[in-house]
């Protein structure tokens, strides 16, 4: 079960099956497996060996894709990072991984340059453009040996380290999570059942590549000849005309996307059409966006995936439609536990809690979905990793029949006169107010109640663009009619602002609220 010859096997039953598609370039699996095993090749020439970090600063794009094949076939160690990084951030992470190679583009150039005289290790420098600057390889000489394009892949094996990625780092530096070519190849069969993705399925290719949704979307495409539609810069026009110009079968979203589509005018049910396939992860959906957009699609599969970068999957829901916001129950691969929560990181995965009562989901580590531990950080494994299983700090509970749901993080949980309160219960009642956009609910620090609860609410807009009228009375209001939302649970605070803030991958970033880093409107 290794990735070295994924792209050959898929060429070899579909070659002239479309594969990729950047912007005017589209490449059938035969044209793309002559590109990747040329650029294998000539990394190999430029002493990259089996076991080496090769660093990719770029956009989803086609060299982008084409550099992690490579890599697959010579047994290097793919490790994207978030191209928008500072130099900081850059030379922290090359420096941990021990790269050997840097692969950026225009977007990266200025932070890499300013990195880059801390990075002695690194032997070889590519840029993806024309010209290349000044003591960078062009990616675009990398496809000149003819040559090369019946170079055989090397000995590849299914216990080598496939890829690096690189958590976001909200609460310190990023942590490297290396996995296996198993662990890849095994989360791809995953997502393929638990999505039911089809042979020759068409997908969006937005989530970032540095992420474990894209690097799945790219992997699960190769396995099935399937095409990935790459999307370098998110835009909602942008992506409902390529849903409908490349009659996307397969969507694999973050909420926040969801979102931006089906309030786009540009984005109609039409368009929609060809789209018989969702999956949703990286963060809770609400029960009012998982309505907006089953009427948008009128999809046959709507599927919420709840994992991580470390264990692929954790739960899975396919049956989101009726029970909105549920995680569903362990993924094919995967065992789980409900045990009482610690933030201390000293739960014991033998503290198993009764359904009903909220705890931290652990999953065992035997998943062949599973990482075995963090790059060189043994103080995280020994917060994450105890007895054969990792904590992955969501708070959830069971219900009576047997299903999962999210509640929050463990460190999110808002401690308010004495009550535990989770935001994501708290948000999802917000969110259905008619005059509420979005809504992201964190505890600040209060006298009286230790936190109080506070709901960052956006606004919807008028037709030109203006914020509508909505009010804390109204709101409180609307909390108080809820059914079965208890009263101490009620946001006691509101503030109005433009935006939430969000990674590039659309998961809330709480912690700057709680810093203060908002405006109000």
């Amino acid at each position: 079960m290794h990735l070295a010859n994924l792209i050959d096997l898929a060429a070899a039953r579909y070659p002239e099956a479309e594969a990729l598609i950047d912007g005017d370039r589209r490449l059938t699996y035969h044209a793309w497996q002559t590109r990747i095993r040329r650029v294998a090749y000539t990394l190999q020439a430029r002493g990259i060996r089996p076991g080496d970090h090769v660093v990719f600063l770029l956009k989803n794009r086609l060299e982008h894709a084409t550099a992690y094949w490579a890599c697959q076939q010579i047994g290097a160690i793919a490790t994207p990072l978030n191209w928008r990084w500072s130099a900081g951030d850059i030379a922290f992470c090359v420096q941990d991984a021990e790269a050997v190679a840097v692969v950026c583009e225009q977007a990266s150039l200025a932070a890499v340059q300013a990195a880059r005289s801390s990075l002695s290790g690194v032997h070889t420098w590519i840029y993806v453009g024309d010209p290349a600057p000044a003591d960078y390889l062009a990616f675009s000489a990398l496809l000149e040996d003819d040559g090369a394009a019946g170079a055989p892949p090397a000995e590849v094996s299914e216990s080598d380290i496939s890829i690096m990625l690189y958590t976001s780092g909200t609460t310190g530096r990023p942590k490297g999570v290396p996995r296996t070519h198993r662990a890849e190849y095994s989360a791809a069969l995953a997502h393929s059942l638990q999505s039911q993705n089809s042979l020759r399925d068409r997908t969006l290719g937005v989530m970032p590549l540095y992420h474990t949704m894209g690097i799945r979307s790219t992997i699960v495409m190769a396995l099935l000849n399937g095409c990935l539609i790459c999307l370098p810069d998110w835009s909602p026009e942008a992506a409902a005309h390529l849903i409908e110009s490349e009659r996307v079968t397969a969507l694999y979203l973050v909420p926040t996307l969801y979102h931006d589509l089906v309030n786009a005018s540009a984005f109609t049910p039409k368009a929609a059409a060809s789209v018989t396939k969702l999956g949703y992860a990286g963060a809770p959906m609400s029960g009012t966006l998982t309505q907006q957009v089953a009427d948008m699609f009128q999809p046959q599969v709507f599927v919420n995936h709840l994992g991580s970068t470390e264990i692929y999957t954790f739960t899975i829901c396919d049956r989101i439609l009726k029970k909105p916001t549920c995680a569903g129950r362990a993924g094919v691969f995967s065992q789980v536990r409900i045990v009482r929560a610690d933030s201390d990181g000293q739960g014991d995965p033998d503290d198993i809690l009764p359904w009903g009562e909220t705890g931290e989901l652990i999953v065992s580590l035997s998943s062949p979905e599973a990482f075995q531990g963090y790059w060189r950080r043994p103080e995280a494994d020994e917060k994450a990793l105890r007895g054969g299983w990792y904590f992955s700090g969501d708070l959830v509970y069971q219900d009576e029949d047997g299903d999962i749901f999210t509640v929050g993080r463990v460190d999110d949980m808002i401690i308010s006169g004495g009550e535990n309160i989770y935001p994501i219960e708290v948000e999802e009642v917000v969110s259905r107010h008619p005059q509420v956009d979005e809504v992201c609910v964190v505890g600040l620090p209060d006298q009286r109640w230790g936190q109080v609860v506070t709901a960052f609410v956006v606004p919807k807009r008028e037709m030109d663009g203006s914020f509508v009228a909505v009010s804390v009375v109204d709101l409180d209001a609307f909390c108080r009619r809820a059914a079965d939302f208890a009263d101490f649970k009620r946001p006691r605070r509101y503030e109005f602002v433009p935006g939430l803030p969000k990674s590039p991958t659309g998961k809330l970033l709480r912690r700057r609220l709680l810093e203060g880093g908002y405006e109000t409107v």
